[in-house]
């Protein structure tokens, strides 16, 4: 049989739009790149802040695997608590840290209030939209609901959990550059303070995942501290993201915020609740909300 008509025609626009991405992609992370150069050159304070505060966050994922090195188990109720209480401290980040200090930053731009609103709204969209696509770009393996993204049985199952842990991370390390990007100092390294509590329990959960599908203890501590270190990377995007434009402060702090809002409702309060531990689960996530609000208001 015969090719189809027009196909190699679509063949050749599915490839042109590939390389038109991928060139877009090259140029983004190029100016991202000379923005970074710039500002570690000049001793720029946002830059040293978002890497420092990522840092914090890495380091406690890191803490988080201790645990496994030292043959420490906990019950899947514990397990379940722990993901209600970094669920719930990520809801009280966007509130307080994020989705506010955004509605802030977009009426002091000279938007009025539904314009903020509008503002904020739609980069809370795109960030949740964002993230989806490259949940469904990364191949990697949910506790839920198993292998997910392109080719993810080609590649080790280690990798895909560091993957998937990678990607929760992801939206954390961006608020946390956003923050010191833009807003104050104080604010900032009260979202730092929250999101690093939440990654001790979130380190101890990937490395926990990897002893329980046979990894040894060091090779489960290992990739768990590896899941982290996305986080600093992020933050510094973030923070230069946010420099290049004031005008982009309230768009990058409302698009952390979606990220964050995109993970929680899809990955941390369903696998938190599929073990019939909801009352602990919802318990965790009330003290973690309330935690990170008194030390966003707190430090304020």
């Amino acid at each position: 049989m015969g090719s189809l008509p027009g196909r190699p025609a679509r063949s050749f626009a599915v490839r042109g739009r590939r390389w038109l991405g991928g060139a877009i992609a090259v140029f983004g992370a190029g100016l991202l790149l000379s923005e970074l150069a710039g500002a570690l050159a000049v001793g720029d304070p946002r830059i040293r802040g978002a890497l420092m505060g990522g840092g914090m966050a890495a380091l406690a994922t890191a803490l988080g695997t201790l645990p496994v090195l030292l043959s420490q188990r906990f019950s899947q109720r514990a397990h379940d608590a722990m993901l209600g209480f970094g669920a719930g401290v990520m809801l009280a980040a966007c509130a307080f840290s994020l989705i506010i200090p955004g509605l802030a930053a977009a009426k002091a731009s000279g938007a009025g209030g539904w314009g903020a609103g509008g503002i904020v709204g739609i980069g809370i969209l795109l960030g949740a939209l964002l993230l989806m696509m490259i949940d469904r770009i990364v191949p990697h393996e949910h506790f839920v609901k198993g292998l997910e993204g392109p080719d993810a049985r080609a590649v080790k199952r280690a990798w895909l959990f560091v993957f998937a842990i990678a990607l929760h991370n992801l939206p954390e390390g961006l608020a946390i550059g956003v923050a010191y990007g833009g807003t104050d100092a104080v604010s900032a390294l009260a979202l730092t303070t929250g999101i690093s509590i939440q990654d001790v329990p979130e380190g101890m959960v990937v490395a926990l995942a990897l002893r329980s599908v046979g990894y040894g203890r060091g090779t489960s501590a290992g990739l768990g501290v590896l899941s982290g270190l996305i986080e600093p990377v992020a933050a510094v995007a973030g923070a230069v993201l946010v420099g290049v434009s004031a005008g982009a402060l309230p768009w990058g702090l409302a698009a952390a915020a979606g990220a964050m809002l995109y993970v929680i409702s899809h990955e941390i309060i369903p696998e938190s609740h599929r073990k019939g531990h909801e009352a602990f689960a919802t318990g965790g996530l009330m003290l973690g909300f309330v935690l990170m609000m008194l030390l966003d208001t707190a430090l304020a």
